[in-house]
């Protein structure tokens, strides 16, 4: 054998073993291909987004069978916490796909309408405090509790959040300053929202035990923001910029650029009305076009989930005009979130009572960076 002929031998040996490796390492997945995340040293935050854009094609299911998916939040490995908003579970789903892990159990969920088991957030330290939190209905509130997946029993860290049929808020995320920073609907009662002093309608910044954060604009009050109507999206873009999404009620749905202690209008305003005193949205969209939910960015891009829209809406944060994304194909879209990875992770919300359910819905769906 000529050396020509031994070097292709040795390729194609080499080849072979590659491919067999692969084949028999993967996950398995309900549907769709799957494939391994880029490495990541810890769990990505809204405010940790990665400089590259996703590519928004087809997309990889890379979970399926899923009850109403509400929070996500990933853990340092690149897998992902979910949680079930009716049932009360939370399932962990590897970072490239296959079959999930129900891995805790939220007890006292009172699911019902817009209520159930809401929002996720991994600590910042969470490979030193192993801490989840999670946003909740119980039978008389609303309310947030820290815990970890070895067991023992959550501590209730904040509680007395009104709630109701409708509008529970639920969104959790910490910001770039680690302080934790929650979502919260107006319950149906509209004057909650221009109450200072009620926790409805509002956009929150606690610390990790609960306590009103440090700088917060109203002295030993937890309220970052009032005038909400039912905030389910927080993000923060490369600049630290910090974006609430909210549901209008019949007419317009709102991106805001939040600021600590602004009045963001609701039930006096919705959408742009340019009145003194309340801030306008720096996009609008009819409420059949969104009825957004969960936001995450990526790059210079908020992307934001629509229910009723059923569709992913695509911000440009430095300049040009939203767009449309998977219009139609998806049906309900609730949460998006990037992962450790830079890759966009989709929820369906088709099994929630206002959806066309299909076969294997509800699904996660990745669409990888750049």
């Amino acid at each position: 054998m000529n050396s020509a002929a031994r070097i292709r031998l040795v390729l194609a040996s080499a080849l072979a073993f590659v491919l067999v490796a692969c084949s028999d390492g993967e996950a398995s997945a309900p549907s769709g291909a799957t494939f391994p995340p880029e490495p990541s040293a810890r769990p990505a935050t809204p405010s940790q987004a990665g400089p590259k854009t996703p590519r928004l094609g087809k997309g990889q299911i890379i979970v399926a069978g899923l009850e109403v998916p509400w929070g996500v939040a990933f853990l340092p490995d690149g897998s992902a916490l979910v949680s079930e908003r009716d049932r009360g579970d939370i399932r962990q789903v590897p970072a490239g796909g296959g079959s999930p892990k129900r891995v805790h159990t939220v007890e006292g969920v009172d699911a019902g309408g817009e209520g159930g088991l809401l929002g996720l957030a991994v600590d910042p330290d969470y490979e030193r405090n192993k801490f989840v939190y999670a946003y909740f209905t119980a039978g008389g509130d609303n309310r947030i509790i820290r815990f970890t997946l070895a067991g023992g029993k959550p501590q209730v860290i904040f509680k007395g959040i009104d709630k109701a049929r409708i509008h529970n808020g639920g969104r959790l995320a910490f910001g770039p300053d680690n302080f934790l920073y929650v979502g919260t609907g107006d319950a149906g009662n509209g004057s909650a929202s221009q109450d200072r002093d009620n926790v409805n309608g509002k956009i929150l910044r606690i610390t990790r035990d609960g306590k009103p954060a440090p700088g917060n604009p109203f002295p030993g009050s937890p309220v970052w923001s009032l005038g909400h109507r039912n905030v389910q999206g927080l993000a923060w873009g490369p600049d630290k910029k910090m974006y609430g999404i909210e549901f209008g009620q019949n007419t317009w749905d709102e991106v805001n650029v939040i600021q600590p202690g602004k009045n963001y209008g609701w039930p006096e305003v919705e959408g742009k009305e340019g009145r003194a005193g309340y801030v306008d949205p720096i996009v609008q969209w009819s409420t059949d076009e969104a009825s957004p939910s969960g936001a995450a960015v990526a790059g210079n891009t908020l992307y934001v989930a629509g229910l009723r829209g059923e569709r992913l809406w695509t911000v440009p944060l430095d300049g040009g005009k939203p767009k449309a994304e998977l219009v139609g194909e998806l049906g309900r879209l609730r949460t998006v979130a990037v992962a450790p990875d830079g890759a966009l992770w989709v929820t369906t919300s088709n099994r929630d009572g206002r959806g066309d359910p299909r076969n294997d819905d509800d699904k996660i769906l990745r669409f990888r960076a750049g």
